[in-house]
């Protein structure tokens, strides 16, 4: 079956926005690969959501292994177009992550979509975050001068809010160096609002692209040790994902029929031992989340398709058997109610 797009106005446009930075990133990223890599282009996957009815989305997913551990560029609309029951209208979004296979080149997290709620409000999300696991003073500075150019009246509180969202508290520190997070952004001028987004994807991705285009080719000196840095990395950003991310927990308890496509950003290989040893410093019963988690993966640490499957449905489970739980997740200043409210999403 086709898919059916939502048929609004508004989730229209934003449709085309995403669309246009999906469609932005993934020709930059296939340069790369053509100059750097194995000239091996992303590949396109698609889902349904109810067999179309209500929307679904295409993600494109790196096949080259020299210069990627894993990256994803998802595409998804959802909408509820014909039940007036349900407080959600449409939700139409970018979401990607992008990690490469060289420690000393950072990996990066952009979300950017458009809410709209039944009562006829809406509300934009703007998300993004440098990653890396070995840090460079001059990937973090450009990458945050960007974030201030696109953004001068808004960084300051994107920031803050990007701080607090990305903080870890049970190992006492943030995932990432340079944050970016407006929760419930609306203003007044419905038309820059759209503009903003698009100028915003566009300027976070050709930064970032120049910042992986210039390491790719200069720091090319691995050593184990960067290595065993970036695995121990890599197993923070899981643990950070799936135990303090209010939207991967949304998209999973919400339906289960992308479990793969939301679990991309994750990397391909953890610390399993790591892993469980943060289990003692969480508290309850967030705990036993961990050890579940940790108990999803295999003895090599491997993060494939199957365990993707076990890791979403670990956390489903946990949350629908400890509800109260989802009010430790993180936060910037403001808690979006597509996370508090599953049911009538």
């Amino acid at each position: 079956m086709d898919i059916i797009l939502a048929s609004s106005q508004n989730a229209i446009k934003a449709l085309y926005i995403v669309g246009h930075l999906q469609q932005r990133f993934v020709t930059q990223l296939n340069r790369l690969s053509k100059d750097l890599g194995e000239n091996r282009e992303f590949e396109e996957v698609s889902w349904l959501r109810d067999d179309g009815v209500h929307g679904g989305g295409n993600r494109f997913e790196a096949r080259d292994e020299k210069l990627f551990n894993t990256a994803s560029v998802n595409v998804s609309q959802i909408h509820y177009d014909e039940m007036p029951e349900k407080n959600l209208k449409s939700a139409t979004a970018i979401s990607t992550i992008i990690h490469p296979k060289n420690p000393h080149v950072p990996s990066v997290h952009i979300h950017i979509s458009l809410t709209e709620l039944r009562d006829g409000s809406s509300y934009w999300r703007l998300m993004a975050d440098l990653n890396p696991a070995i840090s460079y003073e001059e990937d973090t500075k450009k990458f945050t001068e960007a974030m201030k150019k696109v953004a001068p009246t808004t960084f300051e509180e994107a920031q803050q809010q990007g701080n607090n969202y990305f903080n870890i508290p049970a190992l006492e520190r943030t995932r990432g160096v340079s944050h970016f997070y407006l929760e419930n952004y609306k203003t007044d001028q419905e038309v820059n609002d759209y503009a903003f987004a698009q100028l915003f994807g566009e300027q976070v991705i050709d930064t970032y692209i120049k910042i992986i285009d210039s390491a790719f080719q200069k720091r090319t000196t691995i050593t184990h040790t960067d290595v065993q840095t970036q695995l121990e990395y890599h197993t923070l950003y899981l643990f950070q994902v799936l135990t303090l991310d209010r939207g991967t927990t949304s998209g999973l308890m919400v339906h289960s029929q992308n479990d793969i496509g939301i679990m991309g950003s994750l990397p391909s290989f953890v610390d399993k031992d790591l892993l469980l040893s943060w289990s003692q410093k969480v508290v309850t019963p967030q705990d036993a989340l961990v050890k579940a988690l940790a108990e999803a993966i295999g003895e090599d640490g491997e993060i494939d398709a199957p365990t993707k499957a076990k890791l979403a449905a670990v956390v489903r489970k946990h949350y629908k058997e400890y509800p109260e739980a989802l009010g430790m997740q993180a936060s910037g200043n403001t808690i979006p109610s597509t996370v508090t409210n599953h049911s009538k999403m």
